[in-house]
């Protein structure tokens, strides 16, 4: 048996597009090349796929604003049918792609429309399914379906397009504090913490910007605890970590800019028996958002012990500060060993629906 392909899919539309290509660069450097034939399709912001012979312009690129996909004059194609259909590489001998690794971030990417794609073309992938994806992306009916399953959110309204809203009903119902989000965005793009009318109207259109549909949330003071979740139908939790914010947000600046925007502990410093509820919440979490292969769930823990889920990254980061590969090093599992065993969950998940019947 050859090297199984695999397809890094990066860059994207979103505003996370350098992020993606950042996680890129790591999980292609992860790949056991004994083992995989890695070959990498950059999309830039136009949406326009690019084939990468190599990754050196990935290596190369430390900083994140200057950082641009490598472009050659090679043709990705889809070549759709049952049984051995997939991503087709033109130039390049032609040769069909096993399994994509999609490290898109935000919409276009994160959201089930990638995922979408690549189940009508029968090809394995890695991470959540369409549902999960979906679900997961929008915040609004992440809360819903977190509700109904009886685990704590935050109290939110919800804005779309066009309706109307009154800040100081909002403030009587959520509190003086509030933040505003785009529903379907990540990274802490397009997210505002607000404490008057002004501010708050700024943010309102800021986000959106990003959304059609955003959300406005109440503050919850406490902890923010991260958690990794890793596999299909028996999920494992890693070790939870902790994000304390430099400034008390943790803005996108915070995250990947500022180099000092914040402090990581992992393990975080919580007890056996509140590690041990969080992983549980975790994996709940995982399960009624319908996810599978891997998600990031964050957390705020109040210091009356409260477990409220912030919300579910179907597709987090693989950056060097990025906590999703910290947490599982942390567990015990390397950079490396994630990223096989992610790629395995996929072929495995793939393999497992082609035994479902889909007609009489």
């Amino acid at each position: 048996m050859g090297k199984i392909r695999v397809a890094i899919l990066f860059g994207g539309q979103s505003a996370e597009h350098e992020i993606s290509i950042l996680s890129a660069r790591n999980v292609y450097n992860a790949l056991n090349l004994e083992k995989y034939d890695p070959i990498l399709i950059g999309i830039d912001p136009t949406g326009k796929w690019h084939y990468n012979r190599n990754a050196q312009n990935l290596i190369n690129s430390a900083k994140l604003k200057p950082l641009q996909i490598g472009v050659e004059d090679k043709n990705v194609m889809v070549q759709p049918g049952h049984q051995a259909a997939s991503l087709v590489v033109a130039n390049d001998g032609g040769k069909m792609i096993d399994v994509v690794f999609p490290i898109l971030h935000g919409p276009f990417g994160e959201d089930g429309t990638i995922q979408g794609m690549l189940k009508l073309l029968n090809i394995p992938f890695v991470g959540p399914g369409v549902l999960g994806s979906a679900v997961s992306m929008d915040k609004d009916v992440m809360k819903h379906l977190l509700k109904g399953a009886g685990i704590l959110v935050s109290k939110w309204v919800t804005i779309s397009r066009g309706n109307k809203f009154d800040y100081a009903t909002i403030r009587k119902k959520l509190g003086s504090t509030l933040f505003v989000k785009p529903a379907n965005m990540g990274s802490s793009i397009g997210v505002s913490k607000v404490t008057n009318k002004q501010e708050f109207e700024a943010a309102i259109a800021d986000a959106f910007q990003y959304d059609h549909k955003i959300i406005v949330e109440e503050q919850i003071k406490g902890r923010e605890i991260e958690c990794a979740v890793l596999g299909n139908e028996n999920p494992k939790a890693s070790v939870p970590g902790e994000v304390i914010p430099k400034d008390g947000f943790y803005s996108y600046e915070n995250k990947y800019v500022n180099e000092d925007g914040a402090k990581i502990v992992i393990p975080a410093k919580i007890s056996k028996q509140l590690q041990k509820k969080v992983q549980v919440a975790a994996i709940k979490a995982f399960k009624a958002l319908c996810c599978e292969g891997m998600a990031r769930v964050d957390f705020f823990i109040t210091k009356a012990g409260k477990i409220y889920v912030n919300e579910a990254n179907t597709i987090p980061g693989f950056t060097n500060i990025s906590m999703y590969p910290k947490m599982w090093e942390a567990s015990g599992v390397s950079y490396a060993d994630l990223v096989d065993k992610l790629i395995q969950l996929a072929i495995q998940r793939h393999e497992r629906d082609l035994k479902l019947r889909t007609r009489k």
